[in-house]
């Protein structure tokens, strides 16, 4: 059964399919027993030019559970692989299936994927099946971090599936819309380049160039300035490796930024279009420590808060591995191209994050030293245990006794600095309010309110909780008084928060 285009306003172009068959299986959804839609997003909706009164009512979730297809997608799951924790594996869309690419009314490209729609040929022996907890977990971050203004997927709806999956118990079986410029990973990459051909990774450069860069100035008689002899040809491939590079940097600092944990930074989570993909183990950090860790399978920290960045370079690395038959025929050339052009991913970030750290402390200028005045308050912050989003709300709104440092002495002295730096710029101090308050969220999704919401919806059926948190979740820099409550800190215990892989 099909939907008409006119009454659901689908506008399905699929251009992935015209990849080598190497890279997907054509795959429908398994259909589920009795579907029911448990949220809609209708902001996101209209936004893709979607007819909310058709979709937005329990009749469609047999749309959002795989039970019907709407007409022109052609699904299919995609074949990936990548480093997991440091290790390489074949792995693929286990339990996804991409329904299709949908035209918004502004010509955008976005990819519609079914999440925990059946077992595919990448299951891996798996049943292809999510639960809703996760789900619900996923629908929510990503939309908060839609509203820090953080490039991410979307999700546009979530229905429960009727049906029982089994984990350590029996849990309500649940599928997530999922809405994302592309799926196409640094694992894309390294499927291509491990298992196909070189034709196979430059169809693959190739066909991301067009879908992601095509609307770039890339010229390239100023690219091939390096002295080896490259090609145009070669050149579009190295601007595909600076441009990646520099969206990562931007990224993986704005996560930085508030506060914002991963947990599971492996490369088949590292999409290439520069959003935030796959929100599985992730968290935001409550108590400022870089050595932060939520994810209950990280037990070396390798993907802990102060090593987001540095993980960001080295999922780049693997990724310039797989273009270098594509950067010169020479491999001794490919390489030096390659390193030069990640070597800038550490300078971008670094750029990125002390423009972000300035501008959460009102600074609209530079001076040399703007550095060594944030690095003393995040070593107070840890050193004392304060709550990293709450203390820059506490500056933000000028209560400096909610910062959780005051009377500690270093504190003091470190405020007479910031307020002495913060006169020595034209700006006034109300402008530098004002762009505090834009840099330095009042509210974030604080774990424990997560997980009360999830407990309300998952034990009890209750959804208030969560559509409450996510009203306030949606303006989080508004500063509102109906926030306040959602600033609190957890009650203290001697267990440690933890996340796990279960989207």
């Amino acid at each position: 059964m099909y939907y008409e285009k006119v009454e659901a306003g689908w506008n399905f172009d699929n251009s992935y399919p015209r990849l080598p068959k190497m890279f997907y299986s054509s795959q429908n959804p398994e259909p589920v027993t009795a579907p029911e839609l448990v949220i809609f997003n209708s902001s996101l909706a209209t936004s893709l030019g979607l007819n909310d009164a058709v979709l937005n009512n329990n009749d469609e979730a047999a749309l959002f559970a795989g039970n019907k297809i709407p007409e022109g997608a052609a699904p299919l799951a995609q074949a990936y692989a990548g480093h997991q924790f440091g290790h390489f594996t074949m792995l693929g869309d286990g339990r996804a299936v991409l329904l299709g690419e949908h035209l918004s009314p502004n010509d955008e490209r976005f990819d519609i994927q079914l999440k925990g729609s059946g077992r595919t040929p990448y299951s891996r022996g798996g049943d292809g099946r999510a639960v809703l907890g996760p789900m619900l977990r996923e629908y929510i971050i990503s939309e908060a971090m839609h509203a820090l203004g953080i490039p991410t997927t979307r999700s546009l709806a979530v229905v429960k599936t009727g049906e029982l999956v089994f984990r350590e118990t029996a849990l309500p079986g649940a599928i997530v819309t999922r809405v994302a410029s592309s799926h196409i990973r640094v694992g894309t990459f390294e499927f291509a380049a491990n298992f196909g051909t070189d034709e196979d990774v430059r169809a693959l450069a190739d066909y991301t160039l067009q879908r992601h860069f095509s609307g770039a100035d890339f010229d390239t008689s100023t690219q091939s300035n390096t002295g080896l002899g490259a090609t145009s040809d070669a050149d579009r491939y190295l601007f595909l490796l600076q441009e990646v590079s520099k969206r990562q940097a931007e990224l993986i600092a704005k996560w930085q930024l508030v506060g914002f944990i991963h947990g599971v930074m492996n490369t088949d989570n590292m999409a290439i279009s520069g959003e935030t993909i796959d929100y599985g183990p992730c968290a935001f950090m409550d108590t400022y420590d870089p050595a932060t860790v939520f994810s209950s399978i990280d037990r070396q920290g390798r993907y802990a808060y102060g090593n987001q960045p540095p993980i960001g370079g080295w999922n780049l690395a693997r990724f310039a591995e797989t273009l270098l038959s594509l950067l010169h025929d020479d491999e001794d050339q490919a390489v030096q191209l390659a390193q030069e052009a990640i070597s800038e991913y550490p300078k971008l970030f670094h750029k990125h994050w002390l423009s972000g750290m300035r501008a959460k402390l009102g600074l609209y200028n530079e001076e040399d030293q703007d550095e060594s005045l944030i690095e003393d308050l995040l070593s107070l912050m840890k050193k004392n245990r304060a709550d990293f989003t709450n203390t820059f709300r506490a500056l933000t709104m000028n209560r400096i006794v909610d910062t959780g440092l005051t009377g500690v002495i270093r504190f003091d002295k470190w405020y007479e600095e910031w307020e002495a730096r913060r006169g020595r710029q034209l700006q006034s101090r109300s402008d530098s309010q004002k762009l505090m308050q834009h840099s330095n969220p009042a509210v974030i999704p604080r774990n424990h309110r997560v997980e009360e919401s999830l407990e309300a919806a998952v034990e009890h059926g209750d959804y208030t909780v969560m559509h409450r948190l996510l009203e306030v979740l949606s303006d989080p820099y508004a500063y509102s008084p109906d926030q306040d409550e959602y600033c609190e800190l957890p009650v203290s215990t001697t267990e440690p928060y933890r996340t796990f892989c279960g989207t």
